[in-house]
């Protein structure tokens, strides 16, 4: 059976409420191309001064953020405090994530839209509760190089010092993750029964597929 293995360096946030303005400013979502949008990830916080799309090169880099750091600029999976995601329903923020090269996202909650985007575009998000995140912050701020392995198959996560914890996931969206599937793909491993569907249609109802 085929599984999905996300292992990688965490990169710790302990803050709540974190929204989708602050994941990815109104300024940069006049594209709708997924991808190129990783370089603008927490850009209010990771540069100086609020960018454009015409100078945001021309900034340096806050090195008391995270993300400019070693080893989290490199970061696969992102712990986060409560509700996280919440605020506008810009899928821009998820593609952010995605691009900068996140693959998981473990938090106490997350906000419906962004739960939903983050799904669709292949990101897994686990819900632990509050005792295990304390725990999580708690080993990271004494080691900074802190890696996790999370088996999407067997629902569990494992890291340092025998750290063992299993989180749920409907059938759908491990599947999604998994597989990789989009919402297309989805609609069409019903393939078959789509077709007996149209094809039983224009045996009972022809008049709906006639042309002329």
């Amino acid at each position: 059976m085929k599984n999905k293995i996300i292992s990688g360096q965490v990169i710790p946030i302990n803050q709540a409420n974190i929204d989708t303005d602050a994941i990815i400013p109104k300024q940069y979502l006049k594209s709708i191309n997924k991808s190129g949008f990783g370089k603008f990830l927490f850009d209010s916080l990771r540069y100086s001064r609020p960018g454009t799309l015409d100078d945001y090169e021309d900034r340096e880099p806050n090195m008391d953020f995270i993300l400019n750091k070693e080893p989290f600029s490199k970061g696969k999976i992102l712990i986060a405090n409560d509700n996280f995601g919440c605020g506008s329903s810009r899928e821009h923020a998820v593609w952010a994530i995605k691009d900068f090269g996140i693959e998981a996202i473990i938090s106490t909650s997350f906000a419906d839209i962004f739960s939903r985007n983050s799904f669709k575009n292949g990101i897994l998000l686990i819900s632990v509760n509050k005792d295990v995140l304390k725990k999580l912050f708690k080993e990271i701020e004494s080691n900074k190089e802190y890696i996790l392995s999370i088996n999407v198959l067997d629902q569990s996560i494992t890291g340092p010092k025998n750290l063992t914890v299993r989180f749920e996931i409907n059938k759908s969206d491990k599947e999604r993750i998994i597989h990789g599937y989009d919402d297309i793909a989805i609609t069409l491993k019903r393939k078959n029964q789509i077709i007996e569907y149209e094809q039983k249609m224009k045996k009972n109802k022809p008049w709906l597929f006639n042309d002329e």
